[in-house]
């Protein structure tokens, strides 16, 4: 008996269960223009368990176009049941009245319909009362596809342009490196303080006297220092070239300026000097100091004084050598072709952006 009261309870409340499912559909516009999309929405309302299929693709009639489905979410329903969905999109190119059938959907693998829809597809109104005129509205038609080909004449001039341009700024760099990585070439300014000769040979021999115990026991090197002094001296007071002369031709050329008597301290300075440089002469400390006295004598005679005006500092512009002369040109040649290059680059420029503004 229980067998029973279950079997019969289970039927009632699956037809109860399938009474509650309910398949619907929906336009989202019951009028359409030529060409517009239009949604069509089937709906199924079932458990939460409820298996639910609907169809892949819509059975339309001929003139309405299937274009394709969308997802739609799941939406809560009341009495805890579920509302399924799936979207459809439509479009039709002939204006008339459609008759949508029913769209079957499966709950549960059992087959349920929606209701029948209808769809409107309205012709676009043209006024072609003016088509041959010149005023009013006009109607040119559906255009074909436009076939705009790629033309290399057009853009051939500026693309070698631009290639040039590239070349000309990579000339440029290179030259821009050559100018930097040489060293500049400046004159330079150099202050020479002028001091009349038998001060620079008073100076002298007193470095030697200061050096003198340090120098006694290498004479040829102390008669060498004292010599090359007075030959300083003398080239630079009577401007002869004394240093390349042998200490007879000094004399020799000394008696036709000064007192023979005044030289003759000066000859017998020589003339040891020769002989500790080339004989190897031995000198006595009392002949080296002696000898030294005489230099200052023969300076303090001979020497000739200077205004005050002529001494001092006096600024001398150095010579460029042949080399650096060049070098300076090469600089100049160099500005003035990076200057002409980036020129031609910049009007380069300017062109090919005009030629292609004009293109596009």
């Amino acid at each position: 008996m229980r067998r029973i009261i279950y079997a019969f309870g289970a039927v009632i409340a699956a037809a109860t269960m399938h009474a509650q499912v309910k398949v619907q559909s929906s336009l989202s516009a019951v009028e359409i223009l030529i060409g517009q999309h239009v949604q069509l929405t089937v709906t199924a309302t079932a458990g939460k368990d409820a298996e639910v299929e609907f169809p892949q693709e819509a059975q339309l009639p001929a003139g309405i176009e299937f274009l394709g489905a969308i997802e739609m979410p799941t939406e809560k329903a009341d009495d805890d049941m579920l509302r399924y969905q799936r979207g459809y999109v439509l479009t039709s190119f002939n204006d008339t009245l459609y008759y949508l059938p029913p769209f079957k959907v499966k709950v549960d693998g059992k087959e349920y319909e929606a209701n029948k829809l209808a769809l409107k597809v309205l012709n676009v109104d043209i006024d072609t009362t003016y088509v041959d005129e010149f005023q009013g509205p006009r109607y040119y038609g559906p255009k074909t596809v436009q076939d705009n080909p790629f033309s290399w004449d057009d853009w051939r001039l500026p693309f070698w342009l631009s290639v040039l341009m590239l070349v000309l700024l990579a000339l440029s760099y290179y030259l821009y490196l050559r100018l930097r990585d040489n060293k500049p070439v400046i004159a330079r300014i150099r202050i020479v303080k002028r001091i009349p000769p038998h001060q620079k040979a008073m100076e002298a021999i007193e470095e030697i006297k200061a050096e003198h115990m340090a120098q006694a026991e290498d004479p040829k090197e102390y008669y060498t220092r004292l010599t090359d002094t007075l030959r300083h001296y003398i080239e630079e007071r009577y401007g002869f070239s004394a240093m390349e002369m042998t200490s007879t031709e000094i004399i020799q050329r000394l008696m036709s300026t000064d007192d023979p008597k005044s030289l003759d301290e000066l000859r017998q300075l020589f003339q040891t000097a020769d002989l500790v440089k080339f004989a190897k002469y031995s000198t006595l400390i009392n002949e080296n100091d002696a000898n030294l006295v005489n230099a200052v004598e023969f300076i303090n005679q001979t020497k000739v004084d200077v205004p005050q005006a002529e001494t001092g500092e006096r600024a001398v512009r150095e010579e460029l050598t042949a080399e650096q002369k060049r070098s300076q040109s090469s600089r100049f040649v160099l500005k003035m072709a990076i200057g002409y290059l980036l020129l031609m680059t910049l009007v380069l420029f300017l062109y090919v952006v005009v030629t292609v503004v004009q293109l596009f």
